[in-house]
């Protein structure tokens, strides 16, 4: 059976980052963020402390065994990621201020994109996005031209401060996919800073495409990736279990207007078709942001009768495998989990959404969206960033 978790209004902020932006704003003059500013970044070289954590993970196989694989970022990374951190702010205004929580912003940077330090430097602007207390109700809508404001304002600082010619891969879950979509659409998309762009990472973010096409919603000439040597362009899915597709009440994968669907692209195949996933779990799923609730039970040992994991996280080969789907609702990356109840590892994982009457087919494993495939996700953007350095260095543009 499913694991399930009751969550947090933080989490369930992570969930409604689409509504979040979909919520009726009205701009307001407000003082411009000075990016000049190391503070005014959660992570950009030589202030990179909260994208400096331990990222160990135990690799479990499904006889029991295990072995740890130890992880360190690249000195010298070729390429640059700039991400947008999904709505985590527990400010109680509409939008957030600009100082980051250690158990909000700064946790959700570290589980989402500290890992991509092994292919990029990375930068990671604070931005005053809309907020939990927004999703809870207990606040206006929030302003998301202010959020918008902000990273643009931040793209642009790097273009001018830090870029240098460098290829760069755009990176944002639900919300800050929200807002990368307009920063593409407005600054990118078919524009001379497209040269620039080695590839865009728009998770849990409804990116639309003409129906049967791979552009002509959001963008016109930024298609969908579907070899991994090929770049400028956009990685793009919502997350469903098999078992429990987007149904009637589904919020992710949508299409946002008649003619128009979701993307999907699945970074494991993006030729098409199923493929094992390089997931990275956490290995006690309760930790920040996932804050815990009175009723929820810890991740159990990830081998039956055994001890707790040590590191960070777990990697479970041979458990998941991913597949673009789409059914009368929605397309999706429908998740497929292959536990064997007579093999020693745990046969499941955790990461299903419910809260009040929310149904699994609503928000899918939207928290999972990064995590399940990080390892496809981190080997494609290396391959993506050789790729865009021989071109870069032959001449070529695409």
């Amino acid at each position: 059976m499913a694991h399930t978790i009751r969550v947090s209004a933080v989490v369930v902020a992570v969930l409604l980052g689409a509504q979040a932006l979909a919520a009726d704003s009205t701009s307001r003059a407000a003082e411009a963020v000075d990016y000049t500013k190391s503070s005014s970044w959660l992570c950009r070289p030589n202030h990179n402390e909260a994208c400096t954590t331990n990222l160990d993970a135990t690799i479990v196989a499904a006889d029991g065994r295990e072995r740890v694989e130890r992880w360190r970022a690249n000195p010298h990374p070729p390429i640059d990621c700039f991400y947008v951190y999904p709505t985590v702010s527990a400010d109680k205004q509409s939008n957030s201020d600009l100082t980051p929580a250690a158990d909000e912003e700064i946790a959700m940077t570290r589980q989402q994109v500290a890992r991509f330090a092994s292919v990029c430097r990375l930068f990671v602007p604070i931005y005053r996005q809309v907020t939990v207390t927004v999703m809870r109700g207990e606040a206006p809508p929030g302003d998301r031209d202010l959020a918008y404001s902000d990273i643009k304002a931040a793209w642009n600082d790097y273009l001018k401060r830090s870029n240098g010619g460098r290829g760069v891969v755009l990176i944002g879950h639900s919300q800050g996919a929200f807002v990368l979509r307009q920063l593409i659409r407005e600054e990118v998309d078919g524009k001379p800073l497209q040269s620039l762009i080695v590839s865009a990472l728009l998770i849990g973010g409804n990116m639309q495409v003409a129906e049967g096409r791979d552009i002509g919603g959001d963008f016109s000439s930024m298609s969908l990736c579907h070899a991994g040597n090929q770049i400028a362009c956009v990685i793009a899915y919502s997350t469903f279990r098999d078992t429990d597709p987007p149904d009637a009440t589904a919020r992710l994968g949508k299409s946002e207007r008649p003619g128009l669907a979701a993307a999907c692209t699945n970074p494991a195949a993006l030729g098409g078709g199923s493929a094992e996933l390089d997931a990275y779990l956490p290995s006690n799923f309760y930790t920040p942001p996932y804050h815990t609730q009175p009723n929820q039970t810890p991740q159990p040992p990830w081998v039956k009768g055994g001890r707790p994991v040590r590191t960070p996280y777990v990697k479970v080969p041979g458990l998941l495998t991913g597949e673009c789907r789409q059914n009368q609702y929605a397309s999706y990356l429908g998740i497929a989990v292959h536990g064997d109840p007579t093999k020693p590892r745990v046969g499941d994982i955790k990461g299903d959404i419910v809260f009040g009457d929310v149904t699994r087919g609503q928000y899918g494993l939207h928290l999972d969206d990064m995590l399940l495939p990080m390892g496809n996700l981190i080997a494609l953007v290396r391959q993506q960033g050789a790729v865009y350095v021989r071109q870069h260095a032959s001449g070529h543009r695409p």
